[in-house]
């Protein structure tokens, strides 16, 4: 049986990233609290540093690391967020990463992970084809793995953000937070379930990436042949072992989102919010705006990044209807 992490878990990871992660706020979503006749708020990740949540779960990796491990070096298969977040948190420890990307990674996250000193690998397109890699540098090189998701440290390292949702709102009633490989999603809703008890948390997948309904359905993770679409860091073939068992105990319902519904979710954030999100960091809110998941109480949307940068926005809406 899987141990699940507790709230001297999330709270100890909260402290450790304290003094370097920044406690994004909640912003009123006005536009779609219309629309969808609810209140409801955005959690902004792309605000945190490395551009998304990611950097929680990297830093309170690293930080529990013996100084001789991090003296060896780190190494992570990420499909980009996770490689920033890893490239920024070794940066601040002082110590060497190599991350592990697919060929298809978008340019601003590549870019940004060797901004942050990093050196890159390229590796097939799939999360087992990273992984693999990573193993291979790892038995070569001596680093330390950092997984994406399917830890226990990763995992408490990202539920920090539910902590900050029930300390701003402790009576919270929806909680909508995207699911990859499940680590995020995991943390989120262990903290909401472990202090805010009645609140309904939702996660949110692609459409074409559906690996927690599959899991959810078999009573164990499910390996998806094949993923594609926009949502590029959701696109996991499978959730974790442990992130799984977090998520059959506190997550409420999963949904799916298509890729036709990203656009809008985008155009809204930087029309009416002024804020960037990638594809990925905007699935929660497409959700609410095309009526998947309808809003109980006070309703947070958990946006997970903003890693897209001008060519890439421009490529992506310059067709989309205004």
């Amino acid at each position: 049986m899987t141990d699940l992490i507790t709230l001297n878990d999330l709270n100890a990871a909260a402290a450790r990233i304290a003094p370097v992660a920044v406690h994004t706020p909640l912003l009123p979503c006005d536009a779609v609290a219309a629309q969808v006749g609810a209140d409801v708020w955005i959690k902004p990740e792309m605000l945190q540093r490395g551009g998304a949540f990611k950097f929680r779960g990297a830093y309170n990796f690293l930080a529990q690391l013996s100084p001789g491990e991090r003296a060896r070096g780190v190494v992570a298969p990420s499909s980009g967020n996770h490689a920033q977040a890893v490239a920024l948190a070794a940066q601040l420890f002082g110590c060497k990463a190599v991350v592990v990307m697919p060929t298809t990674v978008r340019a601003a996250k590549r870019v940004g992970a060797e901004r942050l000193g990093a050196r890159v690998e390229l590796a097939g397109t799939t999360t087992q084809d990273r992984y693999e890699r990573a193993v291979e540098l790892m038995e070569q090189e001596g680093f330390t793995m950092v997984p994406p998701y399917d830890h226990p440290w990763i995992i408490a390292g990202q539920g920090t953000v539910g902590l900050e949702i029930a300390d701003l709102m402790p009576d919270v009633g929806t909680v909508l937070v995207p699911v990859g490989g499940g680590g995020f999603s995991a943390g989120v809703a262990t903290a909401i379930k472990l202090r805010a008890p009645n609140a309904r948390v939702v996660g949110v997948e692609p459409a074409n990436a559906p690996k927690l309904s599959r899991a959810r359905e078999a009573g164990k993770p499910v390996r998806i042949p094949s993923v594609a679409g926009l949502a590029d860091g959701l696109l996991a073939v499978e959730v974790g072992g442990i992130t799984f068992a977090h998520h059959a105990k506190y997550i409420d319902e999963v949904v799916q989102v298509d890729d036709s519904a990203l656009h809008a979710a985008m155009r809204l954030l930087i029309d009416r919010m002024k804020l960037v999100s990638e594809p990925s960091g905007a699935i929660t809110l497409a959700a609410l705006m095309t009526g998947v998941v309808k809003p109980a109480g006070k309703t947070v949307a958990v946006l997970s990044g903003g890693n897209i940068e001008w060519d890439g926005l421009v490529q992506l809406l310059s067709d989309t209807p205004s």
